[in-house]
């Protein structure tokens, strides 16, 4: 049992080491594309900027993924490098999208992902509303009047079954 133990510590313990070893550190890439806010509702403004450029450097930006088209970043952004705003459209749909630009020195590329959702939960969530459409009825319908048809209808088939069972129980026979 001894020897089973140790081995199982000994390979638990060289994974673990090993994960740490070889997991990237966070934020590792400074050259990355940033967004700001990373998460977006529907015709919210996205801030967008870059350090891999270099300092004063510019680049040309795609937001085509989420409907936005193409937008600058210039000069004078985060940490000396090129900065630029785009503004999702309101018809885009909740997903994640990649956000590209390529610096104009050099054509680097560089990507960020940008999240669009229903709501950010900062200024609360937007909730849902209407019906949904699975081809089955609904409990109410649109129609009061077919609402209080089935209504009775119900109430009709729950007293004549209590009426039935009820003879049953005394012998009368159905």
């Amino acid at each position: 049992m001894r020897p089973t133990v140790r081995l199982l510590t000994g390979t638990a313990l060289a994974v673990a080491v090993a994960g740490q070893i070889a997991a990237p550190a966070y934020g590792a890439d400074p050259g990355g594309l940033e967004l700001r806010p990373s998460t977006v509702v529907p015709g919210g403004e996205v801030a967008a900027g870059t350090a891999a450029c270099g300092d004063g450097g510019s680049a040309a930006g795609d937001a085509g993924a989420v409907g936005a088209g193409r937008f600058t970043l210039a000069p004078g952004g985060p940490r000396g490098g090129a900065a630029g705003r785009f503004r999702v459209p309101p018809s885009a749909q909740p997903g994640t999208y990649e956000i590209v630009a390529r610096c104009a020195a050099d054509g680097r590329e560089v990507r960020g992902d940008l999240v669009v959702a229903l709501g950010t939960g900062v200024r609360g969530q937007v909730q849902p509303h209407g019906s949904v459409k699975t081809g089955v009825g609904g409990a109410l319908g649109p129609d009061p009047v077919q609402t209080a048809a089935g209504v009775a209808a119900l109430a009709v088939a729950a007293a004549g079954g209590t009426w039935l069972l009820h003879r049953r129980a005394r012998g009368d026979g159905i």
